[in-house]
This record gives structure tokens, sequence and C-alpha cells, in this order.
């Protein structure tokens, strides 16, 4: 890393001249060239690979952090919510024997002996 970025073209498709860090008007303990090849600038640390303080990181962190968890209660809401309304409907459902459409009852053996006339 050294004090002077090269000329590059933008993300918006456009050229920015080099220059040589630090800036006029910027912070004296930037003097290294950090950033990528469509976003160049100057900062203190030569490891640097995002232009932005490391708070803003935390707030992006904590933001997702908060909507995962509320995405997760959501979930887990939706989720008792179903096993409730499953266990309800089975619940409520008659303690009936399933009718197999057929009659089966027992039948009078007698019918079925011979008459002693017949022996």
């Amino acid at each position: 890393m050294s004090g002077a970025c090269t000329t590059y073209v933008s993300a918006e498709q456009e050229v920015v001249r080099g220059f040589s860090c630090p800036r006029p008007g910027g912070e004296a303990a930037a003097v290294f060239c950090c950033g990528f090849r469509d976003h160049k600038y100057c900062c203190d640390d030569p490891h640097s690979f995002f232009p932005y303080e490391h708070s803003y990181m935390w707030w992006l962190s904590i933001g997702a952090l908060v909507g995962l968890s509320i995405a997760a209660v959501v979930l887990l809401a939706f989720i008792v919510t179903a096993c409730v309304l499953c266990y309800l409907f089975i619940g409520s459902k008659p303690h009936t024997k399933l009718d197999p459409g057929l009659s089966l009852q027992t039948t009078d053996h007698s019918l079925w002996r011979k008459p002693d006339a017949m022996l």
C-alpha cells in the first residue's frame, strides 16, 4: 500500500483522477490508499477494505440480529399455532368406529345344523 491512489473508473462509470494521500483537508493520519478498483480512498490502516467506520458495521450487525430474532419468533409462533390447531381439530372429531359397509352380525348356528330327521 502506498500513499498514491491511481486513476480509476467508478461504479457509475466516471473516471476519477489519481490523488495522493493524505488529501488536502482530509485526516493527516490517512496516508495509505485503500479501497477497490472502482472506489479508492485515503485511510490510516493499510489493511482496510471498507470505507466506513466500524461503528457503522456494528449497527448493521445489530439490525440484522434484531431482524433475524423477529423472524424466528414469528416462525415459532406459526409452528405453535399450527400444532394447537391440529390438536384441536383431531380432538374435536367424534370417536366412533369407521363403518366398513358390511353388517357383521353373528348368525344363529342352529340354522346351519342338519335336522335330526335327515340323519
